[in-house]
């Protein structure tokens, strides 16, 4: 359990409940991050640990998100992502784990008027019903996590699902850090 509990934390954004929503291509690395999310980030998980963010550049249009618990700094899990605007929405895309199917997992983003990052997840519910009307294309999958769904629909046809207003509550909170130290 403490093993999933630490990929849960370092993949925040992209898990919720042992959920996961994973597709089959990534973002393309053609967007900059919004100015003033790259540096630290501090949050607490639902067990009251305390746990830290940090984005950072890693060239044009890449991201890299390291996040640690703060009582073991040393333990830290780096994913790559990409970020991508479409109308109001960020989202940003990152591999997902090979235990975990191995492809890209897509989030939503923002920041707040408060200035905290909220992260959003994609309910796999909705998903998963997404696929059964065919607005996507699909299957799910099992891991020692928990289910997952994958989504094999281009991404044109993933965003014109996800920007439809109607599917607006396919988002779920994930996460939410406060800014720690200088904005970047």
């Amino acid at each position: 359990m403490k093993a999933w509990r630490g990929a849960l934390i370092a993949l925040s954004f992209l898990l919720l409940s042992g959920c996961l929503v994973t597709f089959r291509d990534p973002l393309p690395a053609a967007e900059a991050l919004p100015k003033g999310l790259l540096g630290q980030w501090a949050s607490t998980d639902a067990w009251g640990d305390a746990m830290s963010l940090q984005l950072t550049r890693l060239g044009n249009d890449r991201y890299q998100a390291v996040a640690w618990f703060k009582a073991r700094p040393h333990e830290r899990e780096a994913y790559p992502f990409t970020v991508s605007r479409h109308g109001n929405r960020w989202y940003l895309s990152a591999k997902v784990p090979a235990q975990y199917g191995g492809r890209y997992a897509i989030a939503g983003f923002e920041l707040t008027d408060r200035h905290e990052l909220v992260l959003y997840s994609l309910d796999l519910e909705q998903i998963n019903q997404a696929i059964a009307q065919k607005a996507l294309d699909g299957r799910g999958f099992a891991t020692d996590a928990g289910d997952g769904v994958q989504v094999d629909s281009g991404l044109d046809k993933v965003f014109a699902y996800l920007d439809d207003p109607a599917n607006s509550d396919v988002f779920v909170e994930a996460a939410r850090y406060r800014r720690q130290g200088k904005a970047e």
